[in-house]
């Protein structure tokens, strides 16, 4: 870090600079100090803007690129055996079947963020329209995601910034004001513990479309390379790191998730809401170690877990 000067009309303007490299691009930091500052006061304005940029390289350090480590072909060969040995085939799920489904992802999804609904008022409400006497919202959210299910199943976009923002307007345009709109500027995430510890803190507002980007890159570099269960994973975890809407994140990400699974053969999966907390843990070592295994366990787990509902009668 070092001090600029700058000479107006004979007055002199300090700022703090820094140059911080990420990758190929250099992000350049400046904070204003003042004007025709003396020695003691300057060095105390330029203690309080390095800490005000190292905060702000923190921020930028948060979101990492997805899977840095490019995967070998052992990797790939295992994680492609263990998609031929699913319990499930996509080819194979009926028009009931992806009914059942839907029914269970909508309740489960929405549980898992509040959602006071019970399976069978969801299952009344999607079947018969039989609204129950609870959240005119939590039931607008239901229709929301009945809805996004039946649309990524036409769709044909794999992931672009545009089919984030309309399954989330799908899910939330008649719960919510910013339905289908990325995070403002000043709407900044973190998400606190039981014990007031931060447990996840999203990009700052002002990256979201640079990480998004990214995102979008690296998947369209390795869809034709990776298995469907990588892709799908690596999307929806970076997608959760980044955190792009003020609110509703979980949802799109766990049908963004489908979508990936869909475009690649695989049948759909249901996160259940009984299985949060591990699927909360999923997400916290993929954000702190990079690490993907607990999410494909946890992933094999919930197929297992639909297989037998799917096989049940009704």
């Amino acid at each position: 870090m070092h001090i600029e000067k700058r000479d107006i009309n004979g007055k002199i303007k300090y700022f703090l600079a820094h140059s911080y490299r990420e990758g190929k691009k250099v992000h350049k930091f400046r904070k204003y100090l003042g004007l025709d500052l003396k020695p003691g006061k300057l060095k105390e304005r330029k203690e309080i803007a390095e800490k005000l940029i190292l905060e702000e390289i923190h921020k930028y350090n948060i979101i990492k690129n997805p899977l840095d480590v490019e995967l070998t072909e052992k990797e790939i060969r295992y994680i492609e055996k263990i998609e031929k040995n699913l319990p499930l085939k996509i080819k194979h799920l009926s028009e009931k079947d992806w009914t059942k489904f839907s029914e269970l992802f909508t309740y489960n999804t929405n549980a898992i963020e509040g959602s006071r609904l019970d399976k069978k008022e969801v299952k009344d409400l999607l079947e018969k329209d039989k609204w129950p006497d609870k959240s005119k919202e939590d039931i607008a959210e239901a229709f929301g995601v009945d809805e996004a299910i039946r649309f990524i199943r036409t769709t044909k976009e794999h992931v672009s910034i545009g089919l984030i923002k309309e399954i989330h307007k799908i899910v939330f345009k008649n719960s919510k004001l910013f339905a289908g709109k990325l995070r403002k500027k000043g709407e900044e995430v973190v998400v606190m513990g039981s014990g007031g510890d931060i447990v996840h803190e999203g990009a700052p507002q002002s990256r979201i479309n640079h990480l998004l980007k990214e995102l979008i890159k690296w998947y369209g570099k390795h869809k034709n390379k990776y298995p469907g269960l990588i892709l799908a994973a690596v999307v929806h975890n970076q997608f959760e790191n980044i955190h792009p809407f003020a609110d509703g994140n979980g949802r799109v990400g766990r049908i963004l998730l489908n979508n990936i699974l869909i475009k690649h053969n695989l049948p759909p999966m249901n996160i259940n809401f009984k299985n949060r907390i591990e699927y909360y843990q999923t997400l916290q070592e993929y954000e702190k170690n990079q690490n993907l295994k607990p999410t494909i366990d946890l992933f094999l787990k919930e197929y297992r877990t639909l297989k037998k509902i799917l096989s049940k009668k009704k």
